[in-house]
């Protein structure tokens, strides 16, 4: 069975993006962890609320561009656009490096950094979600995607150990500088493919017009009369703003409840990465995606937020992240792979764009709430909040398959 859930790296192209991709997940997963301790033990005095709000900076521009972003996925050439974008990421991080490593760096300038970011990736990831197709083709999707989050999580495994070692060998900055040149490994790789054997996306219309397909919102329409598809944005909206903000329940939970140093704070990311590349090696190995997944997934996740809460100790809590990562994992896979299974060629950039939109997106409203919990009530409670968007996610989910099966009743 594990052996199916390799088969994209077959493929020559898939091969080649895969290791400059892996290298700048490393990278990316350094300078993510190195930002939520900069700003919570080194900028604040251990301010949760200002840690929701850089990661509420960083993933707004999603839903702030989410009309220009799809069009753009849709029309551009994907391999030079990625060029573009993972040569303006790197050069951001190394730029907020210095003024790390010179000691001029101010919380807003870290915001400010973040906000940038974030409107680069607003454009670059949906970009490479859909670029996968194209180097494998839409047979061995869904497994191109599993793969990436394979890849996505080993930076996440790997890079935090890596930013602890930085902060306190080396000092924060340098996590960053090393993110900026990290991008080189995907640039290499994106100059490194044989371009002609691309699977270049066919631009069907849907079944709208062709003015209508023009329009900025198609997309929203098209969306909009899926219930299917409405249903997994709801889902993904309660788990993007007030589930899956970990920045806040690690850090907290790391230098308020068990009052562990750099290295202690990276063990527990590379905890949560341990069950997100788990969870990740079996959604590879399935051929197909299947909606029944995903409130399975959502209710695993609330069960993990609730056993952190109740953690007696630093290793216990570790054990749920765990848990917590394969759950994340199994619902973003799957939810990923299914939106553009699901969707009309010539509208897979649109939804893809939406879907990350509402995603990252809806962080900047939940993240600064949760934030607060975790100041008031303290990180506890916070992972409450967790747990209970994941019930509410499950319970979005199971109306529409019972709806659904009672409409097909029905019919019958």
């Amino acid at each position: 069975m594990m052996g199916g859930a390799f088969r994209s790296l077959g493929r020559r192209n898939y091969r080649v993006w895969a290791m400059g991709a892996l290298v700048s997940n490393i990278g990316t997963w350094m300078q993510m962890t190195t930002q939520d301790w900069l700003v919570l033990t080194e900028l604040t005095r251990h301010d949760a609320t200002a840690v929701g709000i850089v990661t509420a900076l960083q993933l707004a521009p999603p839903l702030l561009l989410i009309f220009w972003t799809g069009k753009i996925a849709d029309r551009v050439e994907k391999h030079r656009f990625l060029l573009l974008t993972q040569a303006a990421l790197g050069t951001l991080a190394i730029a907020l490096g210095a003024l790390v490593v010179t000691g001029m760096v101010r919380l807003w300038e870290v915001d400010l950094f973040a906000f940038l970011s974030g409107c680069v990736a607003a454009f670059d990831s949906p970009v490479r979600q859909i670029f996968a197709g194209e180097l494998v083709g839409e047979e061995d999707l869904p497994n191109a995607v599993a793969l990436n989050s394979v890849s996505y999580n080993a930076g996440r495994m790997i890079g935090p150990a890596v930013a602890g070692f930085c902060i306190a060998e080396l000092g924060s900055g340098w996590s960053f500088i090393l993110n900026g040149f990290s991008f080189y490994g995907v640039l290499m790789s994106l100059l490194s493919l044989r371009t002609q054997d691309l699977h270049r996306l066919s631009a069907r219309k849907p079944e709208s017009a062709h003015q209508e397909k023009q329009d900025l919102l198609s997309g929203v329409r098209y969306v909009w009369k899926r219930d299917d598809l409405r249903t997994i944005l709801f889902m993904l909206f309660l788990l993007g703003a007030f589930g899956l903000n970990f920045p806040i329940y690690i850090s907290t939970m790391a230098v308020s409840v068990f009052h562990v140093g750099a290295h202690g704070y990276g063990v527990l990311n590379s905890a949560m990465a341990v069950g997100t590349i788990t969870g990740a090696l079996f959604a590879a190995s399935r051929k197909t995606m299947k909606f029944s997944a995903l409130p399975q997934g959502a209710i695993v996740f609330s069960l993990a937020c609730l056993l952190g809460a109740l953690a007696p100790g630093y290793w216990a809590f570790a054990v749920t992240l765990v848990m917590a990562g394969m759950s994340t994992l199994t619902f973003t896979a799957v939810s990923n792979s299914y939106m553009q299974l699901a969707t009309d060629p010539g509208m897979r950039g649109r939804v893809v764009s939406i879907r990350f939109a509402v995603f990252a997106g809806s962080s900047p409203l939940g993240a600064p709430l949760v934030g607060m919990v975790a100041n008031s009530l303290g990180p506890r409670w916070a992972l409450g909040v967790g747990s209970l968007s994941g019930i509410l996610a499950a319970g979005v989910a199971l109306l529409y398959l019972h709806r659904t099966q009672t409409d097909k009743e029905t019919v019958s």
